[in-house]
């Protein structure tokens, strides 16, 4: 597989770009070496860039956060986010199971997912119609299930379905591996629970997201994600193209050392098909 120093290398073949956030643009502290520059290269050469993330908060939130960073609007096209699409959801009110009543594991900074009294939250799961999982919070912590397993089994016992706002089970945060909600998905569905995911890979986020790009057509969009089972094989179900991000999960899993024909066969392994490797989000 080849393996692509610069994202201008890419500019003769297409002309809109679906970023992951985590990841490729920012390790969730700072941009990463190169990523602004890439970002204001990509633009002043006419690209229409969306950032696509599984971040469990809505894109008005995360936006705030990229400003924060650097990252401002200028530099991109419109952020989508599985909190944005799980608020959209509830909002509408689309699937009966996800009304009324939520039982919250998850940090308070996520709870922009419920903007405008979309669900009601209570401290109970006999109380709840649902549970609504947006991801470890910062008293039980980040780098174990097991303090959420007892809240888990509960849950389950009410016969609650699990909202999970974030299909990712970890993400680099300045070089460090954290969980995300869909590892607490997975002990879920181990206890015989039902979940539905919202995000990546499930290509009904990939609708409102290639929006952002306008009229672009889709054989001119590529998708760049470090992870293959939720970008990579996200882009795949949505009939887009991807680059496999040698950034974030991937360094952590792979190192910086890896060669092409290890690439390939790494991507053959999780069933996924990206047209090359690269390096980094950089001019």
């Amino acid at each position: 597989m080849k393996i692509i120093e610069s994202i201008t290398e890419t500019f003769a073949d297409y002309d809109g770009y679906v970023l992951d956030l985590w990841g490729v643009v920012h390790d969730g502290r700072a941009p990463y070496p190169g990523a602004v520059a890439a970002l204001h290269a990509m633009k002043a050469a006419g690209k229409r860039i969306a950032f696509l993330t599984n971040a469990p908060r809505r894109s008005w939130f995360i936006d705030k956060m990229l400003v924060g960073m650097g990252i401002t609007p200028d530099m991109h096209d419109g952020i989508m986010s599985s909190g944005e699409a799980t608020w959209m959801l509830l909002k509408a009110r689309s699937d009966a199971r996800f009304t009324g009543r939520a039982f919250h594991i998850g940090p308070e900074r996520d709870l922009s997912v419920v903007d405008e009294g979309v669900a009601e939250l209570v401290t109970e799961p006999g109380d709840a119609q649902f549970l609504l999982n947006t991801g470890p919070d910062p008293d039980r912590g980040p780098r174990s299930v097991e303090p959420y397993r007892a809240d888990l089994i509960r849950c389950h016992a009410a016969g609650l379905p699990m909202l999970c706002v974030n299909p990712d089970r970890a993400v680099m945060v300045a070089g460090e591996r954290i969980l995300c909600a869909g590892a607490l998905a997975d002990v879920y569905r181990e206890l015989g629970g039902t979940v539905l995911e919202i995000g990546k890979p499930d290509p009904a986020v990939y609708g409102p997201t290639l929006a952002l790009l306008g009229d672009t057509p889709k054989n001119r969009v590529v998708a760049v994600g470090d992870t293959a089972h939720t970008d990579l094989a996200g882009a795949m179900a949505a009939g887009l193209d991807s680059l496999w991000a040698m950034t974030g999960l991937f360094q952590h899993a792979h190192g910086g050392d890896v060669t092409g024909p290890e690439i390939r066969l790494l991507a053959e392994a999780e069933h996924v098909s990206p047209i090359a490797a690269l390096r980094g989000l950089r001019a």
